[in-house]
């Protein structure tokens, strides 16, 4: 009965990526969906989805500073249990906004199987805080700025000119991340267990698909 309910509320963060993203559909211009899709597909044929880190590999440690200036080390926050590490464009990004939401709904779930959630965003420190207070987020909100930590678990793309021009139209990502490199990294999560190994990794190229509660509380339980 456990699975099942753990399944049946993943499907609740599916159902609304998929409104948001109908609603979108219906409003959006033709020529802003076809940038927006062969950006998508450019991603996929980079090969950015074979050659980022995979189930088996070493998680890279790191120490980055949360939204309210203290460092946080993943290696320390392993001591405690297994840690769910997700990755987020910024606070400008819909998809990303309805992600954590469902995530901060399932995180009694997580710590109930002893696991700590952790969100990084290349956005700057203080557009994490406002995306934390926004939200209402009891887990780590960490900021990767320049994309340093993404890169070493081989996630970072560069957005192609089309795109870095849509973005830059509708909200301008260079002031949410204090950089013009167009780089994001892919919504990637990884479940890693306490010795450091990826045991569960969802990457994507597609930007409104993201991973499901249910299928990282189903990891926790079998890392029990």
């Amino acid at each position: 009965m456990n699975d099942y309910l753990m399944k049946d509320n993943s499907s609740v963060l599916r159902v609304a990526l998929e409104g948001k993203r109908l609603e979108w559909e219906a409003t959006a211009p033709e020529a802003t969906k076809v940038i927006y899709n062969e950006g998508v597909s450019e991603v996929r044929e980079s090969g950015i989805l074979e050659h980022a880190l995979q189930v088996g590999s070493k998680a890279p440690d790191f120490r980055l500073t949360n939204a309210t200036g203290k460092e946080v080390g993943l290696s320390e926050v392993l001591e405690k249990g297994p840690v769910i590490l997700t990755w987020y464009r910024g606070g400008w990004c819909p998809y990303c906004n309805i992600t954590l939401r469902h995530l901060q709904q399932h995180l009694q779930e997580f710590r109930n199987a002893g696991a700590s959630l952790i969100a990084l965003t290349p956005e700057l420190a203080d557009n994490s805080l406002s995306t934390r207070e926004k939200h209402e987020l009891q887990f780590e909100v960490l900021s990767d700025t320049g994309n340093k930590v993404a890169k070493k678990y081989g996630i970072v793309f560069k957005l192609n000119d089309e795109v870095a021009n849509l973005y830059k139209e509708a909200f301008d990502l260079e002031s949410y991340n204090g950089d013009d490199s167009h780089e994001l990294p892919l919504a990637a999560t990884y479940v890693i267990d306490n010795e450091g190994v990826i045991r569960y990794a969802f990457l994507d190229a597609e930007y409104r698909n993201r991973a499901e509660p249910g299928d990282i509380l189903d990891m926790l339980e079998r890392l029990k």
